[in-house]
């Protein structure tokens, strides 16, 4: 599973991780690397 969502006008691509059963979410269009983790969709937008 992997989509799209923008967060605060950025967008990151958000996709499932079945080994540690979580939702992980990357920002894309950065000069860096930035991740988050969440257990659910509603956590990822905060």
């Amino acid at each position: 599973m992997m989509n799209l969502m923008q967060i605060n006008g950025v967008n990151a691509v958000i996709t499932y991780d079945p080994e540690i059963e979580m939702f992980r979410g990357e920002f894309v269009e950065l000069n860096g690397g930035a991740d988050f983790y969440a257990k659910d969709i509603e956590s990822l937008k905060e």
